[in-house]
């Protein structure tokens, strides 16, 4: 057992009933069932208080443990930390850039946000477990803008519990292919991931609630393409819930993929004519009640250099 953080344990609902134990961990954490199956192995995971073989089928009310693995050493994180638009002795609130990971995790054990704030010396909170410090929420490693982190355990604690509230207001701006047939909408559609590609996320009718609203910002045009695939939006997009790859999902099955992410259906000359070497995401605007004086803090963070000029490219001027 980790000596940093107490194992995250589920029980198991009748919707996993007769699952395999890999299946269901790998659904849970987010991870490969590969690393599920080493982690079950080395004693990481364990059900009813017992270690389990990976393939085991689970039963209703079936207790799962799974104890955070022990941190790989890393040395240097090798990156700068990100810009800090707001500190206090609670919380911290940065601007991520494209291309930085949140943390450590398969395939990036080294060079992540968390590794870079602690070598700069930041204190993280101990409660996100000894690889996730001080983690509430995360952003895709090509998806930039505002992010709260935890200081204390006390902040964590309380930031969760507003995330799992709806309390936090998240409003992202990207650009989508297309031109929606209204001026706003809501999405309300179950994700889950994907069955038939465990890196990719989905709408799916037995998934985890999802709710996305978006609004117009703007139509514009992308120079050197046809009519019919020459249309783009700019959206304002805000969470009711949090769930992984969320926006993308919602907009991709809303018919209009953010431009730049062909995981999720976007095309690729959209995005080369505008220059884009990613999804066109970011995340805007951050508000909540500070979760120790229940102060309201907000906070908005402009485009970077990259998206500004796709977007004016396309004929937008973004505020």
């Amino acid at each position: 057992m980790s000596e940093h953080a107490p194992p995250r344990r589920f029980r198991v609902d009748s919707g996993q009933d007769d699952e395999r134990l890999d299946v269901v961990v790998s659904a849970l954490l987010g991870d490969s069932r590969t690393s599920v199956a080493a982690r079950i192995q080395r004693g990481d995971i364990r059900v009813n208080g017992r270690q389990p073989a990976k393939s085991e089928r689970l039963r209703e009310g079936d207790v799962i443990e799974v104890t955070a693995p022990a941190p790989e050493p890393t040395g240097a994180a090798g990156v700068a930390p990100p810009p800090v638009r707001y500190e206090d002795d609670h919380i911290l609130v940065v601007a991520k850039p494209p291309g930085l990971v949140i943390h450590p995790g398969t395939g990036h054990p080294a060079g992540t946000l968390v590794q870079a704030l602690a070598e700069a010396g930041y204190d993280l909170a101990p409660a996100g477990g000894p690889t996730r410090p001080g983690i509430v929420h995360r952003l895709d490693r090509d998806t930039s803008g505002l992010l709260v982190v935890a200081k204390t355990d006390g902040a964590y604690h309380g930031l969760v519990e507003a995330l799992r509230e709806r309390a936090v207001e998240r409003r992202y701006v990207a650009l989508v292919q297309g031109v929606p047939g209204a001026s706003t909408g809501r999405i309300d559609v179950p994700i889950d991931r994907d069955p038939r590609d465990r890196k990719r996320f989905a709408a799916l009718s037995h998934g985890k609630p999802a709710v996305t609203r978006w609004q117009v910002l703007g139509e514009g045009t992308v120079p050197g393409l046809g009519a019919g695939r020459d249309t783009v939006t700019l959206v304002a997009c805000t969470l009711e819930t949090g769930r992984t790859h969320q926006i993308r999902v919602h907009m991709a099955y809303a018919g209009h993929p953010i431009v730049g992410d062909p995981v999720y259906g976007a095309t690729g000359d959209v995005a080369s004519a505008l220059g884009l070497q990613r999804p066109f995401l970011h995340a805007a605007r951050l508000g909540l009640d500070h979760p120790i004086t229940g102060e309201r803090v907000e906070f908005e963070e402009p485009l970077p250099d990259d998206l500004r000029a796709a977007a004016r490219r396309a004929s937008l001027e973004p505020g």
